[in-house]
């Protein structure tokens, strides 16, 4: 019997909510594998007792051994349920609130604003559409330690480190949200949905984005949501993703579970059909709805150009750029792809390539507007300031593996399986006066969100999980 009719039960509290179509897929699995161990072992016990003395005290202690393990995984297992059972049942749902008629957001607080002797006025309202494996965590890091900065109201989720993607957004979804309250910041993970997201903000906000080519992210998604999709997990052979590109319909189910992390994932993001080709009408209507939303476009393949195309917009200073890399792999998880697997990757994401080839065009009229040889000069200073930067804050002067980093705090989530992502050792020998911005820029995402004040439970749930899922050898 699998769990289906215990999650069925649950459903009703909005299975988007509580995670619970992914604890379904990975419960299943989980007892699937306890079980299949379990008939192993004992086909592998009456092979070796029918050539040994059935007395021997051994087989029972090997016996019990195995029991106590099965009961301890089906322990996990049962209090999983069990806590997000309870979540479901006490939780006010977002199905109530959408309901209600909301009040128009209300006009914006004033913020204290000290660029008072500037040529203009930093742009202090801002909707970052965090889209997936674009470099975007880093860029979220620059954001949050300007809104702090600038003591700016950020918009922030509830439980989660997203906004319950990849469910559409819903402003209710904003931790602590009262009707007519307005926000400054709004830069966590969602599924865009111009409407809600408007109604949060001022109407002065400042809209940008940023792309990725497809190959290069489909590439990157494929190996760290691997483990979330199960469609995934029956492709033969050392190179999945290759084996997966070569045959693309042969394995991809577009009504699969998380299907939308396989194909066009940044049209996803954005609110549209991810199974669209690139021909269909609906997808220049999506990018032509995106060009008229969005101010500003950038590109992670060409990032410090797209940080300094945004200083440039957003009036802010060089200071205010500065960086680290966040949630970079090892390049030993990198899979190298051939230039006729790269086409392959852009076709098979037709969508998501016609995206982007359309605003790597407005991208660089964006750069010849500014001036080559001042974007250039430009790069040259950022570059500059990262390593004064580096010098500083990060011990040994480069990233680390996970097993590396001597503080727990700074450590990095993890993908399924695999500790892949990187991370930093501060320095034990800061000067007083930079303490605290190095340790805000090497901060990742979730930590940073906790000293925020969000209380990232279902996250930090689904971590343990996770974690324990792997420890037990069913990744």
């Amino acid at each position: 019997m699998t769990l289906t009719g215990v999650f069925s039960f649950l459903n009703f509290c909005n299975a988007e909510l509580c995670l619970l179509a992914t604890f379904e897929k990975f419960a299943e699995r989980f007892l699937f594998a306890v079980v299949r161990q379990q008939c192993e072992t004992h086909i592998s016990l009456n092979r070796h007792w029918t050539d040994q003395d059935p007395g021997e005290f051994g087989r029972a202690s090997q016996m019990g051994n195995r029991v106590k393990r099965l009961i301890q995984k089906l322990v996990l297992l049962a209090s999983v349920i069990c806590i997000m059972g309870f979540y479901c049942l006490t939780r006010r749902t977002l199905l109530a609130t959408h309901s209600v008629s909301l009040a128009p957001c209300a006009p914006n607080v004033q913020v204290r604003n000290d660029s008072q002797e500037r040529t203009c006025t930093p742009k202090l309202n801002l909707m970052f559409m965090k889209t997936h494996k674009t470099a975007s965590s880093t860029l979220m890091n620059i954001l949050l330690r300007f809104g702090e900065k600038h003591q700016l109201k950020f918009a922030l989720p509830d439980g989660r480190n997203d906004f319950f993607y990849p469910s559409s957004f819903f402003r209710t979804q904003v931790k602590s949200y009262q009707p007519g309250l307005c926000y400054n910041v709004l830069c966590n993970h969602m599924r865009f949905n111009a409407p809600e997201v408007e109604k949060l903000l001022p109407p002065d906000t400042v809209f940008f984005t940023i792309l990725r080519d497809p190959a290069d992210l489909f590439e990157s998604s494929f190996h760290y949501y691997k483990g979330y999709m199960p469609q995934t997990w029956r492709i033969p052979g050392d190179n999945q993703l290759e084996e997966f590109l070569k045959h693309p319909n042969h394995y991809f189910n577009p009504t699969g579970f998380n299907a939308f992390y396989l194909k066009n994932l940044q049209f996803f993001d954005f609110g549209f059909e991810n199974n669209l080709e690139a021909d269909d009408p609906g997808v220049q209507e999506g990018i032509e709805y995106i060009e008229k939303r969005f101010q500003l476009v950038l590109l992670s393949d060409h990032f410090e150009e797209s940080l300094i195309l945004l200083k440039d917009a957003l009036c802010w200073t060089m200071d205010d750029l500065v960086f680290f890399k966040l949630n970079a792999r090892n390049v030993t998880y990198v899979s190298r792809m051939s230039p006729e697997l790269r086409t392959r990757a852009r076709e098979w994401n037709g969508a998501d390539w016609r995206l982007y080839r359309h605003f790597n065009t407005t991208f660089w009229a964006r750069v010849e507007a500014y001036g080559r040889s001042r974007m250039e000069e430009q790069v040259k200073e950022l570059r500059r300031r990262n390593a004064e930067m580096e010098a500083i804050c990060i011990d040994g002067g480069t990233a680390v593996k996970a097993s590396d980093i001597t503080d727990k705090d700074m450590k990095p989530w993890q993908p399924i399986g695999k500790a892949s992502i990187l991370g930093y050792n501060l320095r034990s020998d800061i000067e007083q006066q930079y303490e605290e911005l190095c340790k805000k820029m090497l901060t990742p995402e979730i930590q940073y969100l906790t000293n925020l004040g969000v209380n990232l439970w279902v996250t930090r749930l689904w971590g343990w999980f996770k974690d324990s899922f792997v420890q037990f050898g069913f990744s």
